[in-house]
This record gives C-alpha cells, structure tokens and sequence, in this order.
C-alpha cells in the first residue's frame, strides 16, 4: 500500500536530485567531455521517467481517493446486505429442515411402532400356524381355560361382593338382636 505521503515525498526527491544535477552543471566550468554529457542527459532522462511514473502514480491513488474509493465503498456496503441477506436465508432454511427433519423422525417412529404392534399381533398366528396339531389342541384349551379362569373370577369377585354385603346385613341384624334384648332386660 502506497500513501499519497509516500508518493509526494519521491515526487520530491525526484525533483531535488535533478535540481541538484542542474546545480551541479552550473557551477563547474570545467569542460566536460561527450561521455560525461551523454551519461548526464540519460540520467535527467531517467529523472525525468521517473518522476513521470510517479506522478502517474500519484495521478492514480488521488482518482482512487476522489472516485474509486467512493464505488469500492458502495461496493462493500452491497456485499455486506448481500452478506446479510445471505446469511437469513440460511438461518431460515435451517430452521426449515430442522423441522422437517423432526417431523419425518417422529413420522417414522409412529410407522415402526404401528407396524411392531401389527408383528406382535401376527407373530403368535404365524407361530401356531407351524405347530403340530396336538401343540394347537393343548393351546386352543389353554385359552378356553384362560377364558374360564376369567368366568370364575368374575364369579367369586361377585360372590365376595354378596358375602360382604350379606355380612354387613347379618351385623346390622345381629346389633338390632342385642339392642333389643338390652331394651328388653330394662324393662
């Protein structure tokens, strides 16, 4: 990076070597011979191409300062909406996915324990499907009894229910017994 700085202080060297190559002609009187001219000449003329790349240099950074850093700065301002505007996008899209991912998840997790319950459900057709006819016979009976031991349990549970009431009954007859024989011994 070259500042303007940097540029008018070799402007400035520039001009002071060829002001002291001037001030060097003019003051010696010796004579100089063709070498020594040409040899001075090509150096002014390199003075003089340097000092022109220079300015030219100059010329560029002051157009840069006055236009170019004005678009680059416009230029910047754009990227950085771009930036933003990039960076939402994404931040949406994320969010979108995320989302759907989770829906899907829990979407795949309903369809497997769905079709888990329907295996297990199956599972024991299949299986006496394979067994032997005596295997069927003692597992159809052994349901016919679980149904039954259901039957009886519903009965004893209905049965427990009349006792308790029955005894509950009884009590109350029992305490109307006592209460009267006690009335009955008071008088």
């Amino acid at each position: 990076v070259v500042t303007r700085d940097d540029v008018e202080g070799s402007l400035k060297e520039v001009w002071q070597y060829v002001k002291d190559e001037e001030q060097l002609l003019k003051g010696t009187n010796l004579s100089f011979d063709v070498l020594t001219l040409i040899d001075l000449h090509s150096q002014i003329e390199e003075a003089d191409q340097r000092f022109l790349v220079k300015e030219a240099e100059r010329d560029y950074w002051l157009e840069y300062k006055n236009v170019g850093s004005k678009i680059d700065a416009e230029k910047i301002m754009n990227l950085e909406k771009d930036i933003k505007q990039v960076k939402d996008d994404h931040r949406r899209t994320a969010e979108y996915y995320r989302k759907t991912l989770k829906a899907a998840k829990e979407e795949k997790d309903r369809l497997i324990e769905r079709h888990m319950k329907l295996c297990k459900e199956e599972a024991p057709e299949k299986a006496v499907r394979y067994l032997d006819k005596n295997s069927r016979r003692e597992i159809k009976e052994n349901e016919w009894l679980k149904e039954e031991v259901k039957v009886y349990q519903k009965q004893v549970s209905d049965l427990k229910a009349s006792i308790q009431l029955l005894e509950e009954e009884n009590i109350n007859l029992v305490t109307k017994l006592i209460d009267s024989r006690l009335q009955n011994l008071r008088v």
